[in-house]
């Protein structure tokens, strides 16, 4: 990182101890980012130095937020700072409760992001893995962690190893801005029979659309950022599917606008659906097709919607209005308002109450 103050790299070995502290103090404050209360507690009673600190890390979190980089993608980062992490992950005992790095690799620099991924997994693998490279699709494949719990994916392009079977232990899936073929797509979701939540956003197609099937038993949170890369998406079973929440990129083509109907009508399948998510665009998308609704929620209670009162036509607020007489046991419904007009917001409040599609004490803005 271009804000670290890096030296040339010791030409002797280094011990365990000497590797810690011989990182830019900026590492350090990040790998303590990593400790719980107990492990905090534990090492500041047992140590007075950085000497040991190494036989207690459950973890390391390297990187920083969108919000430190500000408009200026942030310099790849220098083969002799990533040499100092592999020293770091050396000196560590595996495996690692949480492993992170983000904005960090330029799509040159995947040869690196490997090496560091394939000593994690030496070491044991991590419970959570979370990479990140800002602006850049860096290619990551994917070791196979076995104990892996939590993976979070953001701005790479994903690769199965050969022969991949799965994460047996993964419950959380996050992809965000990932560029991933169907086969991968399908294999990842298909051999983690313990997923209970999928947060996919801003998918990138390597070949064809993407068609995704959902056929998860424990899978209680669905999160689904569909766009014009995504042909089908098929919620085939989910017994336990607990609250969904469905967005639509590009309302306006005729592919996603079906699909907002094909989609819907899923979930609204899945009876234990009681919290439902939406946003502007579904409604854009409704409001484009002439066919006539068939939607039913027997069982959702709540409803979260996000709206933007100022775009919304005549046709979308229609199908605003339908869905809400749709939702017949609806106990509450709570809408988020972006550049909101005081007058529309107060004429959409007044319609709710006066149509007594929900009782007044439901509704937050």
């Amino acid at each position: 990182m271009s804000s670290f103050s890096l030296h040339n790299p010791p030409q002797q070995p280094m011990s365990g101890a000497d590797r810690i502290s011989a990182l830019p103090l900026e590492i350090k404050v990040s790998i303590l980012c990593c400790l719980d209360v107990k492990h905090a507690i534990r090492m500041s009673a047992l140590t007075r130095s950085w000497r040991h600190i190494y036989t207690l890390l459950p973890g390391l979190c390297l990187g920083c937020s969108l919000d430190q980089l500000g408009e200026t993608p942030q310099n790849p980062v220098a083969p002799d700072w990533i040499e100092r992490i592999h020293h770091v992950i050396s000196s560590l005992r595996g495996p690692f409760l949480i492993f992170k790095l983000s904005h960090f690799f330029s799509t040159d620099q995947s040869e690196l992001l490997q090496s560091l991924l394939n000593l994690l997994l030496q070491k044991g693998g991590a419970q959570t893995l979370s990479l990140s490279s800002y602006r850049n699709r860096v290619q990551v494949h994917l070791p196979s962690f076995h104990f892996l719990k939590v993976l979070q994916l953001s701005q790479c392009h994903v690769v199965l190893p050969v022969g991949f079977q799965g994460f047996n232990r993964l419950v959380t899936l996050t992809l965000r801005d990932v560029e991933i073929s169907n086969l991968h797509l399908h294999l990842l979701i298909h051999t983690s029979n313990n997923l209970t939540k999928i947060q996919f956003l801003d998918l990138v197609a390597i070949e064809n659309p993407l068609s995704v099937n959902i056929s998860l038993p424990l899978l209680r949170h669905l999160q689904f950022g569909i766009n014009d890369v995504v042909d089908k998406l098929y919620i085939v079973s989910a017994p336990c599917l607990e609250q969904a929440r469905i967005f639509f990129r590009k309302p306006s083509h005729s592919r996603i606008t079906m699909l907002a109907c094909v989609t819907l009508e899923l979930v609204t399948s899945v009876a234990t659906v009681s919290t439902l998510h939406l946003d502007c665009g579904v409604l854009k998308s409704l409001s484009l097709v002439s066919l006539p609704f068939n939607f039913t929620f027997p069982r959702l209670r709540c409803l979260k919607f996000f709206l933007n009162i100022a775009t919304m036509d005549k046709r979308m607020y229609g199908v605003f209005i339908w869905l809400l007489r749709s939702m017949s046991f609806l106990e509450e419904l709570e809408i988020k308002l972006a550049n909101s007009d005081s007058r529309r917001t107060n004429f959409l409040i007044r319609d709710l109450k006066r149509n007594k599609m929900v009782s007044p004490a439901s509704v937050r803005l």
